[in-house]
């Protein structure tokens, strides 16, 4: 390989590792969401789930990792240190496996996860008390946002044992459907109506949410393949150039 081509392969590797390190960082980034954040959907799982608190520390890990790479690729891809070229080409290797191998055990799991998601809802519906619990308030914040009332259905609420032990016609005030005639608003909790139908919204929150994925459906997929395709040229580039560096220089490195 000429030494132009060289040294664009250097550059250009610096580059992709460079990329790969602001991912590392979205990643991390998306981590502490998942795991800080108590106004989301992801909320409502965290607390009752313990495989979603587990997922956002291996978010956080896969973040910090791709971040160290990152760095590591663009210091062995300027200084040209072979070693560090390797380590880089194999553990990016590893990780897209594990990448590759998770979106399908995703994707054939997916019907069990949705499952499990709705035993996980329809239990926190059934203990509802409005008494501003994490959970209950993440629910109430998605139902009034996204016009929802209920898993499936609004019906799904007839199970809540406040409601079904009251002698009073409860519904929850996070249903509330502002173009209907009834009660005050209220942002939880749980209201009483006097006519003979609750005014609350009709739609279940799991249709909501499927149709949000499939509207943003492009974009995570965008965003997946985004990510492989800079994993694969990282890969190609440092091995291109890991096997064009025929004696390492370690003078070149700066001393610190």
């Amino acid at each position: 390989m000429g030494k132009g081509c060289i040294t664009v392969t250097k550059y250009f590797l610096f580059l992709f590792n460079l990329l790969f390190f602001v991912f590392g960082a979205l990643i991390m980034s998306f981590g502490l969401w998942v795991l800080l954040d108590s106004q989301s959907f992801i909320a409502v799982l965290q607390e009752s789930s313990h495989t979603v608190k587990v997922a956002s520390y291996i978010l956080i890990g896969v973040g910090s990792l791709s971040m160290a790479m990152g760095f590591f690729g663009c210091i062995g891809a300027i200084y040209e240190i072979r070693c560090l070229l390797g380590l880089y080409f194999t553990c990016l290797l590893l990780i897209l496996i594990a990448q590759v191998t998770a979106g399908v055990l995703i994707y054939f799991q997916r019907d069990r996860l949705k499952y499990e998601m709705s035993n996980i809802i329809r239990d926190m519906m059934i203990s509802y008390t409005g008494q501003n619990r994490t959970t209950e308030q993440t629910w109430d914040y998605i139902q009034r946002t996204m016009n929802c009332c209920g898993w499936t259905s609004p019906g799904n609420w007839s199970e809540n044992l406040l409601i079904k032990n009251s002698t009073q016609k409860l519904f929850p005030c996070s249903c509330r459907n502002e173009s209907l005639p009834g009660p005050d608003l209220k942002e939880g909790g749980l209201c009483e109506y006097m006519s003979s139908e609750p005014p609350i919204y009709e739609t279940g929150c799991v249709s909501r949410v499927e149709k949000w994925l499939l509207e943003n459906f492009g974009v995570i997929l965008g965003i997946c393949v985004g990510v492989a395709v800079v994993e694969l040229l990282g890969m190609i580039l440092s091995m291109c150039l890991c096997k064009s560096v025929v004696q390492e220089d370690y003078t070149k490195v700066p001393k610190y």
